[in-house]
Protein backbone atom coordinates (compact mmCIF):
# COMPACT_ATOMS: atom_id res chain seq x y z
CA UNK A 1 0.00 0.00 0.00
CA UNK A 2 5.11 0.90 1.69
CA UNK A 3 4.97 2.62 1.37
CA UNK A 4 2.99 6.66 1.79
CA UNK A 5 5.55 9.48 0.62
CA UNK A 6 6.81 12.29 3.30
CA UNK A 7 6.36 10.05 4.93
CA UNK A 8 2.87 9.06 3.77
CA UNK A 9 2.11 10.77 0.54
CA UNK A 10 1.23 7.65 -1.23
CA UNK A 11 0.33 3.73 0.19
CA UNK A 12 3.43 1.80 -1.80
CA UNK A 13 1.59 -1.06 -4.12
CA UNK A 14 3.55 -3.69 -2.08
CA UNK A 15 0.87 -2.95 0.67
CA UNK A 16 -2.45 -2.57 -1.22
CA UNK A 17 -3.26 -5.93 -2.22
CA UNK A 18 -6.39 -5.71 -0.46
CA UNK A 19 -8.57 -3.03 0.67
CA UNK A 20 -8.17 -4.06 4.05
CA UNK A 21 -5.27 -4.23 4.19
CA UNK A 22 -5.39 -0.18 2.73
CA UNK A 23 -7.18 0.37 5.73
CA UNK A 24 -4.63 -0.89 8.23
CA UNK A 25 -1.67 -0.11 6.38
CA UNK A 26 -2.44 3.57 5.93
CA UNK A 27 -3.30 4.34 9.16
CA UNK A 28 0.38 3.64 10.29
CA UNK A 29 2.68 3.52 7.25
CA UNK A 30 2.60 7.09 7.71
CA UNK A 31 0.64 8.47 10.81
CA UNK A 32 3.05 10.78 12.08
CA UNK A 33 1.41 11.99 14.99
CA UNK A 34 3.31 14.91 16.24
CA UNK A 35 3.34 17.48 19.52
CA UNK A 36 4.09 21.02 19.29
CA UNK A 37 6.34 19.89 23.03
CA UNK A 38 6.39 17.63 25.94
CA UNK A 39 3.57 17.13 27.55
CA UNK A 40 3.62 16.53 31.51
CA UNK A 41 2.11 13.40 33.05
CA UNK A 42 -0.75 15.80 34.26
CA UNK A 43 -1.92 16.25 30.74
CA UNK A 44 -5.17 15.81 30.60
CA UNK A 45 -7.15 13.78 27.88
CA UNK A 46 -9.22 16.73 26.57
CA UNK A 47 -5.29 18.12 26.18
CA UNK A 48 -3.58 15.33 24.75
CA UNK A 49 -6.82 15.05 22.33
CA UNK A 50 -5.93 18.72 21.48
CA UNK A 51 -2.18 18.24 20.79
CA UNK A 52 -2.71 15.48 19.01
CA UNK A 53 -5.12 17.31 16.74
CA UNK A 54 -3.28 20.20 16.12
CA UNK A 55 0.18 17.96 15.08
CA UNK A 56 -1.99 16.32 12.66
CA UNK A 57 -2.84 18.83 10.67
CA UNK A 58 0.48 19.62 10.59
CA UNK A 59 1.43 16.21 9.01
CA UNK A 60 -1.51 16.50 6.65
CA UNK A 61 0.23 19.76 5.22
CA UNK A 62 3.36 17.71 4.64
CA UNK A 63 1.69 14.85 3.44
CA UNK A 64 0.95 16.47 0.66
CA UNK A 65 4.24 18.17 0.02
CA UNK A 66 6.01 16.58 -2.90
CA UNK A 67 8.66 18.95 -2.78
CA UNK A 68 11.38 16.48 -1.29
CA UNK A 69 11.64 13.48 -3.65
CA UNK A 70 14.05 10.34 -2.55
CA UNK A 71 15.85 7.28 -4.10
CA UNK A 72 16.04 4.48 -1.61
CA UNK A 73 16.90 0.56 -0.99
CA UNK A 74 13.56 -1.25 -0.32
CA UNK A 75 13.96 -4.88 1.43
CA UNK A 76 11.37 -6.63 1.94
CA UNK A 77 10.64 -10.02 3.64
CA UNK A 78 7.54 -12.36 3.53
CA UNK A 79 7.45 -16.25 3.79
CA UNK A 80 7.27 -17.12 0.12
CA UNK A 81 9.45 -14.21 -1.19
CA UNK A 82 12.47 -11.94 -0.44
CA UNK A 83 13.21 -8.65 -3.11
CA UNK A 84 15.24 -5.99 -3.02
CA UNK A 85 14.77 -2.84 -5.32
CA UNK A 86 16.35 -0.03 -6.13
CA UNK A 87 13.18 2.73 -6.04
CA UNK A 88 13.26 6.55 -7.88
CA UNK A 89 10.34 9.20 -6.38
CA UNK A 90 9.50 10.91 -10.00
CA UNK A 91 6.74 13.96 -10.50
CA UNK A 92 5.09 10.89 -12.57
CA UNK A 93 4.92 8.33 -9.63
CA UNK A 94 7.81 5.27 -7.91
CA UNK A 95 10.10 4.25 -10.40
CA UNK A 96 11.21 0.66 -9.38
CA UNK A 97 13.85 -1.98 -10.53
CA UNK A 98 14.70 -5.57 -9.34
CA UNK A 99 18.19 -5.56 -8.04
CA UNK A 100 18.52 -8.92 -5.58
CA UNK A 101 16.09 -12.00 -5.28
CA UNK A 102 16.16 -13.72 -1.48
CA UNK A 103 19.70 -11.99 -0.96
CA UNK A 104 21.34 -12.62 -4.07
CA UNK A 105 22.19 -10.56 -6.81
CA UNK A 106 20.26 -11.60 -10.15
CA UNK A 107 21.02 -14.03 -12.56
CA UNK A 108 21.66 -13.08 -16.45
CA UNK A 109 18.35 -14.12 -17.14
CA UNK A 110 16.51 -12.33 -14.63
CA UNK A 111 18.44 -8.85 -14.92
CA UNK A 112 17.83 -9.44 -18.83
CA UNK A 113 13.77 -9.44 -17.72
CA UNK A 114 14.17 -6.42 -15.63
CA UNK A 115 15.77 -4.63 -18.72
CA UNK A 116 13.32 -5.57 -20.69
CA UNK A 117 10.61 -4.52 -18.11
CA UNK A 118 12.32 -0.83 -17.72
CA UNK A 119 12.64 -0.48 -21.61
CA UNK A 120 9.06 -1.18 -22.13
CA UNK A 121 7.84 1.38 -19.77
CA UNK A 122 10.56 4.17 -20.65
CA UNK A 123 8.60 3.45 -24.09
CA UNK A 124 5.12 3.65 -22.99
CA UNK A 125 4.37 6.34 -21.09
CA UNK A 126 0.67 5.58 -20.35
CA UNK A 127 2.13 2.60 -18.27
CA UNK A 128 3.53 5.28 -15.96
CA UNK A 129 0.68 6.93 -15.82
CA UNK A 130 -2.10 3.99 -14.84
CA UNK A 131 1.02 3.18 -11.76
CA UNK A 132 0.55 7.15 -11.51
CA UNK A 133 -3.30 7.24 -10.48
CA UNK A 134 -2.96 3.67 -8.64
CA UNK A 135 -0.44 6.02 -6.43
CA UNK A 136 -3.06 8.66 -6.37
CA UNK A 137 -5.59 6.83 -5.32
CA UNK A 138 -3.74 5.43 -2.33
CA UNK A 139 -2.74 8.72 -1.62
CA UNK A 140 -6.66 10.07 -1.08
CA UNK A 141 -6.92 6.88 1.08
CA UNK A 142 -4.07 7.33 3.08
CA UNK A 143 -5.23 11.17 3.27
CA UNK A 144 -8.74 9.85 4.49
CA UNK A 145 -7.84 8.04 7.19
CA UNK A 146 -5.04 10.79 8.60
CA UNK A 147 -8.01 13.26 8.56
CA UNK A 148 -10.15 10.55 10.61
CA UNK A 149 -7.65 9.95 13.39
CA UNK A 150 -8.16 13.06 15.68
CA UNK A 151 -11.87 11.54 16.03
CA UNK A 152 -11.16 7.88 15.76
CA UNK A 153 -8.84 7.57 19.18
CA UNK A 154 -8.70 8.57 22.74
CA UNK A 155 -5.10 9.88 23.08
CA UNK A 156 -3.45 9.91 26.82
CA UNK A 157 -0.11 10.74 27.17
CA UNK A 158 2.12 7.91 28.71
CA UNK A 159 5.69 9.49 30.07
CA UNK A 160 8.85 9.33 28.80
CA UNK A 161 11.21 6.75 27.04
CA UNK A 162 14.59 6.67 26.89
CA UNK A 163 15.85 6.68 23.56
CA UNK A 164 19.62 6.05 21.45
CA UNK A 165 19.21 9.65 20.60
CA UNK A 166 17.00 11.14 23.15
CA UNK A 167 13.71 10.90 25.04
CA UNK A 168 10.90 9.74 22.95
CA UNK A 169 7.80 10.69 24.34
CA UNK A 170 4.86 8.25 24.31
CA UNK A 171 1.33 8.42 23.65
CA UNK A 172 -1.63 5.69 23.78
CA UNK A 173 -4.25 5.62 21.79
CA UNK A 174 -7.64 3.72 22.06
CA UNK A 175 -10.88 3.70 19.59
CA UNK A 176 -13.09 6.41 20.36
CA UNK A 177 -16.26 4.86 21.20
CA UNK A 178 -18.22 8.06 19.75
CA UNK A 179 -16.88 7.71 16.35
CA UNK A 180 -18.46 6.29 13.26
CA UNK A 181 -16.21 4.75 10.28
CA UNK A 182 -17.53 7.03 7.47
CA UNK A 183 -15.94 4.57 4.96
CA UNK A 184 -14.44 0.95 4.12
CA UNK A 185 -11.11 3.00 4.59
CA UNK A 186 -11.68 3.86 8.19
CA UNK A 187 -13.43 1.01 9.35
CA UNK A 188 -10.18 -0.71 11.38
CA UNK A 189 -9.99 2.47 13.63
CA UNK A 190 -12.66 1.47 15.74
CA UNK A 191 -10.98 -1.88 16.93
CA UNK A 192 -7.40 -0.81 17.08
CA UNK A 193 -5.13 0.68 20.14
CA UNK A 194 -1.67 1.02 20.34
CA UNK A 195 1.36 3.26 21.17
CA UNK A 196 3.44 6.11 19.65
CA UNK A 197 6.92 7.32 20.68
CA UNK A 198 7.36 10.60 19.43
CA UNK A 199 10.35 13.25 19.07
CA UNK A 200 9.34 15.88 20.80
CA UNK A 201 12.35 18.31 19.43
CA UNK A 202 11.71 17.12 15.64
CA UNK A 203 7.55 16.49 16.44
CA UNK A 204 7.87 13.42 14.47
CA UNK A 205 7.37 9.97 15.31
CA UNK A 206 10.11 7.64 15.99
CA UNK A 207 7.70 4.32 16.62
CA UNK A 208 4.62 3.16 16.30
CA UNK A 209 2.52 0.21 16.95
CA UNK A 210 -1.64 -0.71 16.51
CA UNK A 211 -2.92 -3.82 17.76
CA UNK A 212 -6.38 -4.83 16.37
CA UNK A 213 -8.66 -6.26 19.84
CA UNK A 214 -11.30 -7.28 17.71
CA UNK A 215 -12.44 -8.88 14.59
CA UNK A 216 -13.30 -5.95 11.95
CA UNK A 217 -15.72 -7.04 9.52
CA UNK A 218 -15.78 -4.68 5.77
CA UNK A 219 -19.11 -4.72 4.21
CA UNK A 220 -21.10 -6.57 6.72
CA UNK A 221 -18.85 -9.22 6.51
CA UNK A 222 -19.71 -9.77 2.87
CA UNK A 223 -16.47 -7.86 1.41
CA UNK A 224 -14.12 -9.27 3.91
CA UNK A 225 -13.02 -10.05 7.91
CA UNK A 226 -9.34 -9.11 9.74
CA UNK A 227 -9.26 -11.24 12.54
CA UNK A 228 -8.42 -9.83 16.30
CA UNK A 229 -4.48 -10.08 17.65
CA UNK A 230 -3.20 -8.94 14.11
CA UNK A 231 -0.70 -6.07 14.42
CA UNK A 232 1.19 -3.27 12.54
CA UNK A 233 4.09 -1.11 13.05
CA UNK A 234 6.14 1.24 11.90
CA UNK A 235 9.66 3.18 12.52
CA UNK A 236 10.20 6.63 11.50
CA UNK A 237 13.72 8.77 11.08
CA UNK A 238 15.17 11.64 9.77
CA UNK A 239 17.02 10.54 6.85
CA UNK A 240 18.86 13.69 5.72
CA UNK A 241 17.86 17.32 5.68
CA UNK A 242 15.49 17.08 8.33
CA UNK A 243 13.54 14.68 5.73
CA UNK A 244 11.51 11.91 8.15
CA UNK A 245 10.83 8.52 6.43
CA UNK A 246 9.49 5.47 7.08
CA UNK A 247 12.69 2.86 7.81
CA UNK A 248 10.96 -0.53 8.70
CA UNK A 249 7.30 -1.54 8.44
CA UNK A 250 6.21 -4.44 9.94
CA UNK A 251 2.68 -6.17 9.28
CA UNK A 252 1.42 -9.51 10.67
CA UNK A 253 -2.72 -9.78 9.62
CA UNK A 254 -4.96 -12.58 8.73
CA UNK A 255 -8.23 -12.09 7.48
CA UNK A 256 -10.59 -13.33 5.08
CA UNK A 257 -11.53 -11.24 1.64
CA UNK A 258 -14.74 -12.63 0.46
CA UNK A 259 -14.29 -16.67 1.00
CA UNK A 260 -10.62 -16.75 1.29
CA UNK A 261 -8.48 -16.82 3.83
CA UNK A 262 -5.12 -14.37 3.65
CA UNK A 263 -2.41 -14.28 5.90
CA UNK A 264 -0.54 -10.66 5.51
CA UNK A 265 3.12 -11.47 7.46
CA UNK A 266 5.66 -9.05 6.04
CA UNK A 267 8.69 -6.74 7.07
CA UNK A 268 10.40 -3.65 4.67
CA UNK A 269 13.39 -1.86 5.49
CA UNK A 270 13.83 1.04 3.84
CA UNK A 271 17.67 2.22 3.42
CA UNK A 272 20.21 4.31 1.64
CA UNK A 273 17.57 7.51 1.32
CA UNK A 274 19.53 10.54 -0.98
CA UNK A 275 17.69 13.05 -2.78
CA UNK A 276 16.52 13.81 -6.19
CA UNK A 277 16.17 16.46 -8.25
CA UNK A 278 12.76 18.05 -7.93
CA UNK A 279 10.37 17.82 -10.88
CA UNK A 280 12.36 14.44 -12.29
CA UNK A 281 10.79 13.01 -14.75
CA UNK A 282 10.04 8.61 -14.82
CA UNK A 283 11.97 8.06 -17.61
CA UNK A 284 15.09 10.36 -16.76
CA UNK A 285 15.07 8.23 -13.07
CA UNK A 286 14.89 4.68 -15.23
CA UNK A 287 18.13 5.99 -16.77
CA UNK A 288 19.28 6.87 -13.47
CA UNK A 289 18.72 3.55 -12.31
CA UNK A 290 20.29 1.38 -15.34
CA UNK A 291 23.68 3.27 -14.60
CA UNK A 292 23.71 1.82 -11.24
CA UNK A 293 23.92 -1.87 -13.12
CA UNK A 294 26.38 -0.75 -15.28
Amino acid sequence: MRHCRNPFAAARAARKSVLTQISIGCLLAGAALAVAQPADLSLSPQQAQSLVASALANELRAAQDPSHPMRYTLHKVSPRFTSTKQIVETRDGEVARLIAVFDKPLSPAAEQQEQTRLNALASNPGLQRHRKQSEDADTARALKVLRALPDAFIYQYAGPVPAPEGTLEKYTFKPNPEFTAPDLETTALSQMSGEILIDATKERVAHLEGHLDQDVDFGWGILGRLYKGGWIAIEQANVGGDQWRTVRFQMQMTGRVFFKTRTFDTIEDETGFSPVPQGLDYQKAIEMLEADQK
